[in-house]
């Protein structure tokens, strides 16, 4: 009798541990509406919920989760004053309706992995944010973005030089930044940018490379390569600073 040789033996297939979550938010609404949406899947669970800074620290000291989910105005502790002290137990992602400009960029500058604003994301997108945090790839939302980009164009430096003589026909300092915007605004519309477009621009503008773009608004970064190529041949540009130039208005 003729034997056959049993097939190859393939390993088993991996299968993820679930990231384990606390989330942390005063509101019991949001809370819960994560907590369930989190809780319910195969790739994440939620471990602990905290209703301030406080919680959200002593559920991360005994749970030592994979990532806290943290907002940012909470009474008593809030999210920015515990977030130094949390990020020494966990990579921690801001989850809030809060997008000024300063408190961004505080949260970033004081170790939050990433900052999501409610309403800008999907049930999707936000478990890929989240692993990706773990995995200590940064994630911002747009609007999260936006004020970063907003804080980078109010913090430039202002020009504190002596103005120069009318006959020369130059453009008095004071004057400068009212007339950049007003010309890049005409720029905007001159180069009929499609939403999505602008948004992008405005990020290479502030300086973010393709794969931070790819991580504000979630998408790829080979899409973010197709819509800077066509941003490109829209604003006549070859480089990421000559578009930059025309789209802020000082080419």
């Amino acid at each position: 009798m003729q034997h056959l040789n049993p097939g190859p033996d393939f390993p088993p297939a991996t299968v993820r541990a679930p990231l384990r979550l606390v989330v942390a938010d005063d509101n019991p609404v949001i809370r819960a509406g994560l907590t369930a949406l989190l809780a319910d899947r195969e790739d994440t669970t939620v471990v602990a919920q905290a209703a301030d800074g406080r919680e959200a620290y002593e559920a991360a000291l005994l749970h030592r989760p994979d990532v806290v989910l943290l907002d940012v105005r909470m009474p008593g502790v809030d999210g920015i004053s515990a977030l130094p002290h949390l990020v020494r137990l966990a990579p921690v992602m801001m989850l809030t309706y809060s997008h000024e400009t300063e408190t961004v960029r505080e949260a970033l500058r004081l170790g939050a992995g990433g900052y999501l604003v409610h309403g800008e994301f999907t049930a999707e997108q936000l478990v890929r944010a989240v692993r990706d945090v773990r995995e200590g790839r940064p994630h911002v939302t747009p609007g999260a973005a936006r004020a970063l980009v907003n804080g980078l164009r109010e913090s430039a430096p202002a020009h504190t030089g002596p103005e120069p003589p009318p006959e020369l026909g130059l453009i008095p300092p004071q004057n400068l930044s009212q007339l950049q915007s007003d010309v890049g605004q005409s720029y905007r519309s001159r180069f009929q940018l499609s939403g999505r477009e602008a948004e992008i621009m405005d990020l290479i503008a502030s300086g973010m490379t393709n794969r931070q773009i790819a991580a504000a608004c979630f998408i790829s970064e080979k899409t973010v390569k197709n819509h800077i190529n066509r941003i490109f041949a829209k604003l006549h540009s070859t480089t990421r600073s000559q578009a930059a130039a025309k789209w802020l208005g000082v080419a």
